[in-house]
């Protein structure tokens, strides 16, 4: 680096930081399709309803019970 004095070394390590950055973040941005499909149809399996329960009566019951 001594013998490279005209290199702006702290914008080097800093496009470095940024690239890598970015990278990662795109790489945690893809989504695997089937994956997602199956969690939706999970979530749909886990919230069907319940003849005779009421979410809102449940709630109110133990705010009240405080």
């Amino acid at each position: 680096m001594d013998k490279l004095k005209h290199i702006n070394w702290s914008e080097v390590v800093r496009r470095a930081i940024y690239e890598t950055i970015v990278r990662e973040e795109a790489r945690l941005r893809r989504r695997d399709p089937e994956r997602i499909r199956r969690a939706a149809l999970k979530s749909e399996e886990l919230s069907r309803r319940v003849e005779g329960w009421s979410s809102v009566e449940a709630i109110r019951r133990w705010r009240e019970a405080r």
